[in-house]
């Protein structure tokens, strides 16, 4: 699919970049190269990796942060080590070794049992050293201060937790455990590994992480900086909403419609708050619609309107997030949005890095 470009984006247009961040730079250190290299300010990314974090970092420009915020709820997938026989004070290798407790009891079987344990709906206390706002401040910064800083378990799902490998170092006294992780947004693998030695009786600490997957997009999809450097690939706005979203292909009227902000007939996913992903009949993405209750007297389509005063209907199809319609005066142009815009500067998970 074509992709329109305003004049500020000629050199490139709008679009996402599957980055393989590397160890030692921030997520917010790969934004400015990416600033650089796109020639645009406007770069955000989906979900905080931590410095020592390699793999999928999901990097918007243009007009495609605006999907930033739709991305960062997805499952996330990871590959790690942990460490188990010594705790540390940020729950992974950049921390203080607080407590060594030797680990030669431990077997694969216990291991497993307790992994287990551990895999499905959970309540998991995040790492202290985190972007969680405790009073207004960060945790880490209070942390970091000196201040015993306590954080409360909230819900997060641990879809799969499978066990690779088993290897004992250090004359047997420490294990270390490969482990790959499918977990819900707001999971710190920091605190699995904590949770895992402690459950253990040993304590447990996180030596290396990488994200292979984030959604349906994969470390496979992904490039290098130096790659990027070279040849700065990315994928188009509409190609990514469609890969993200269901897709609904509009006729010439719905577009229209969407241009002067009215709702149109539903998408059909009901009560089911999904994002489907509306293209004119050029092919151009125009609008994240979701479905919702039909309200009679709302601004719509003849039809929609129709349908919705006959009481025939349920659902209509509103405009969540509207990108670039031209359809005539009054019309709702690429700025226009029915919901909340993406920032373009990066996007993180609420509670920061699920590391």
């Amino acid at each position: 699919m074509g992709k329109k470009q305003k004049p500020e984006e000629l050199e490139v247009g709008s679009g996402l970049v599957l980055v393989d961040k590397p160890a030692g730079l921030t997520s917010h250190d790969v934004v400015g190269r990416i600033r650089k290299l796109a020639g645009t300010r406007k770069v955000g990314h989906a979900g905080t990796l931590d410095p020592m974090a390699t793999g999928v970092l999901v990097v918007g420009i243009n007009r495609a942060t605006r999907l930033l915020t739709h991305i960062v709820g997805v499952d996330k997938t990871y590959t790690a080590t942990v460490r188990l026989g010594q705790s540390t004070s940020t729950d992974d290798a950049e921390g203080e070794v607080l407590q060594t407790r030797f680990a030669n009891a431990v077997t694969p079987e216990s291991i497993r049992a307790e992994v287990a344990k551990l895999t499905g709906e959970i309540q998991q206390v995040p790492a202290t050293v985190s972007a969680i706002k405790v009073d207004g401040q960060r945790a880490h910064a209070r942390a970091r201060a000196g201040e015993d800083v306590e954080l409360k378990a909230r819900s997060i799902t641990v879809h799969a937790f499978q066990v690779f490998d088993v290897r004992r170092i250090d004359g047997g006294k420490l294990v270390d455990v490969d482990i790959e992780v499918r977990v819900s947004s707001g999971t710190y693998v920091r605190a699995l590994a904590r949770d895992l030695g402690e459950a253990l009786e040993v304590g447990g600490h996180l030596t290396a992480l990488r994200r292979t997957a984030v959604g349906s997009y994969s470390i496979d999809q992904t490039l290098t900086l130096d790659q990027l450097s070279e040849d700065f690939g990315y994928i188009g706005l509409a190609e990514a909403a469609e890969h993200l979203f269901p897709a609904r292909q509009l006729t010439l009227q719905e577009t229209e419609n969407l241009g002067y902000g009215r709702r149109i007939t539903a998408s059909g996913t009901g009560s089911d708050p999904q994002l489907t992903a509306a293209f004119d009949p050029e092919g151009e993405l125009v609008a994240l619609l979701v479905d919702v209750p039909a309200k009679k007297g709302a601004s719509a389509s003849p039809d929609a309107a129709h349908a919705a005063a006959a009481e025939t209907v349920e659902y209509q199809a509103k405009p969540e997030l509207v990108f670039a319609i031209s359809v005539g005066p009054g019309s709702a142009s690429s700025n226009t949005s029915a919901g909340p815009a993406a920032s373009a500067s990066p996007v993180a998970q609420p509670d920061g890095p699920a590391t």
